[in-house]
């Protein structure tokens, strides 16, 4: 057991430990560090700890995060919340435990087992967690919503559902080709263009922007009208009929049950036998291969080349990529990259590998999410944060709780800060496509994108 690292500012949010140096830990400290939180690391791994404390401003313990004496060091007395996110449900459960009858402070655990799926509800209550994440089975859930959507990039969900943001690409002789935002929103009224990335260049459009082929373009609308936005721009719209899974892991058997729950024919590869074994029980829709994902003798015999999708969740990000180019070369299939870690991130933005998934980032967000609306004030917490294109540009959901200098004011009067968009408005069930003369009020849901960074209150808005 020891300490470590050091701290050269006086933090002014809140004091929180992370258990678990791995790649979720190590992501939420990322963020966490730049909005200014009181950070404390503990793992038992001396190295891991040294890594983070030599690289970001933060304090480190090394030691079993669930043991009252590592805790008491890492200050779990005065802590605002405790995250634990190692590489084990059962430990990360007993370290909010402990904590919770040492301190006063929220838990978070992380949670990954299929066999706490059907009791995740049971055990926050039971345990008094304030979070439960699981970053395969939330991975699952958008590479679902991606392959429910094929033409698009990216696909998630805002204001429980109702709302979705969607990442295109415009190709070539497209309708929108050359055609301005003012221009396109007169075609529309249900669609709001948000961010568009062109030549590593982000913009948040202003009415005279205009779109051009090539350009990464996220846009937000109603989840009903996405479908017939994408037709009217001349993009198919049909979910894929069946899927090619590599990779028999947690995150593997949670998308092929979410598929073939949703009748979509599911192939799943893997080379573990006793693990094709489990999955072949529990999911007798799938076709399970025991199998090396590699051989290409392989995907071929079990359809690669008539395959819709092709989904790569093996362990190793760096087979993922091959399989993802292999496939993009002997089909047409939808093509879905998991990328545990972050390694030569520009070089594979430059591969063109369709659509790529980060768990780590999936489950950071939505702890930063709460983190964000327990250090904010009372007039409006956040709901939901998602980044875009590559952690330059955020989409925050806010919930309002009560009057501020932002409600009852037409949109076109309020001072705005710059490369900030407010995209809709979540009320009583409907979801709005804002105007000018449109005001934001209590009991509302609003939904901003903008460049700028850590808005924990919806006041952050103004300049």
């Amino acid at each position: 057991m020891g300490f470590l690292g050091k701290r050269f500012k006086e933090a002014t949010g809140l004091n929180i430990i992370i258990v678990g140096c791995g790649v979720v830990g190590t992501a939420l400290v990322e963020q966490l560090v730049v909005e200014n939180h009181d950070i404390t690391v503990v793992d038992t791994s001396p190295q891991k700890v040294q890594k983070i404390t030599d690289t970001y401003d933060v304090m480190g313990v090394v030691g079993n995060g669930a043991s009252f004496s590592v805790q008491k060091e890492a200050g779990i007395v005065d802590a605002d919340l405790i995250i634990a996110v190692t590489d084990s449900d059962e430990l990360n459960l007993l370290c909010c435990t402990v904590a919770s009858r040492v301190g006063h402070c929220s838990t978070i655990a992380k949670v990954r087992n299929p066999e706490y799926s059907h009791e995740l509800n049971h055990i926050k209550d039971r345990l008094g967690l304030a979070m439960i994440v699981n970053p395969e089975y939330e991975a699952s859930r958008e590479i679902y919503k991606i392959l429910c959507l094929p033409t698009a990039l990216e696909a998630t969900s805002f204001a429980h559902g109702k709302a979705d943001l969607v990442k295109i690409r415009i190709p070539h002789g497209n309708i929108l080709d050359g055609m301005t935002i003012a221009q396109l929103g007169k075609s529309t009224n249900d669609v709001l263009v948000c961010g568009v990335e062109r030549n590593n260049q982000i913009y948040i459009p202003t009415g005279d922007f205009e779109l051009k082929a090539g350009d990464m373009l996220s846009f937000v609308a109603p989840a009903k009208k996405v479908s017939d936005f994408l037709k009217q721009i001349g993009f198919k719209t049909n979910k894929v009929k069946n899927t090619m899974i590599i990779g028999g892991g947690d995150a593997g058997y949670y998308l092929a049950k979410r598929l073939s729950d949703n009748g979509i024919d599911v192939c799943l590869i893997d080379k573990d036998k006793e693990r094709c074994e489990e999955i072949a029980t529990l999911l007798p829709k799938v076709v399970v291969i025991n199998g090396n994902g590699v051989d290409e003798d392989l995907l071929n015999e079990e359809g690669l080349q008539s395959a819709e999708s092709f989904v790569t969740l093996t362990g190793s990000d760096e087979e993922n990529i091959l399989l993802t180019v292999h496939a993009k070369q002997f089909s047409n299939a939808k093509l879905v990259t998991k990328i545990n870690r972050i390694r030569f991130k520009d070089a594979i933005n430059t591969l063109d590998i369709g659509s790529v998934i980060y768990p780590r980032y999936i489950t950071s967000e939505a702890i930063i999410a709460y983190v964000r609306a327990k250090s904010a004030s009372k007039g409006s917490n956040v709901e939901t944060l998602y980044h875009l294109f590559d952690h330059r540009v955020e989409a925050v959901e806010f919930k309002i709780d009560k009057e501020s200098k932002v409600t009852n004011v037409p949109i076109m009067k309020l001072k705005l800060k710059d490369n900030l968009l407010i995209c809709f408005i979540f009320r009583r069930g409907k979801v709005i496509i804002p105007s000018g003369q449109d005001c934001i009020l209590p009991g509302d849901s609003v939904m901003i994108v903008t460049t700028h960074t850590g808005f924990n209150d919806i006041s952050n808005i103004l300049a």
